[in-house]
């Protein structure tokens, strides 16, 4: 069994399928990482919303949860990402 066969399967859009691959690629070997909206679009040379919309569906799916994360000051900073295990 591949590793992503379960992602290769579902219904996911592409867009998802590649995001996806993308943050397990980037994340800590307990599934975590918090690379910037601006930083995977420009990295999969995906538009900012795009990488948005698969994100939504990644999470609709099951297969991430993300948190807001704040600065010191109060202000937003990147998402962090928690892929969750056992789904590809």
């Amino acid at each position: 069994m591949g590793y992503f066969e379960s992602l290769y399967a579902s219904e996911l859009p592409h867009r998802a399928v590649a995001v996806y691959m993308y943050l397990r690629d980037r994340a800590d070997r307990d599934g975590k990482c918090y690379p910037a909206i601006g930083t995977i679009a420009a990295e999969l040379k995906l538009s900012r919303s795009t990488v948005k919309r698969a994100i939504a569906d990644l999470e609709k799916s099951g297969y991430l949860r993300k948190e807001q994360r704040w600065r010191e000051n109060g202000g937003k900073s990147s998402n962090m990402y928690f892929l969750k295990s056992g789904m590809g």
